[in-house]
């Protein structure tokens, strides 16, 4: 899911997962966020995206929008 997209060629894609917690025995969502490379400057806030690791572009990113699989109705 894409968060922000105000940057050149970059957006942020928070991914989540959902993770067992060992004491409590309960399903718990975990979000991270990650900065992702999009060439074109094709992704909008709210599209579904997948993306792909790769090698790093700068200090924070290392990761490529590979497909947009879902657009965001605006």
């Amino acid at each position: 899911q894409v968060i922000s997209n105000r940057m050149q060629k970059s957006v942020l894609v928070a991914v989540d997962r959902m993770v067992k917690h060992k004491k409590y025995d309960r399903i718990i969502k975990r979000t991270s966020k990650l900065m992702a490379h999009d060439e074109k400057n094709e992704c909008n806030v709210g599209d579904t995206v997948q993306i792909h690791i790769s090698r790093p572009l700068s200090k924070r990113k290392s990761w490529r929008v590979t497909q947009i699989l879902h657009r965001a109705r605006v």
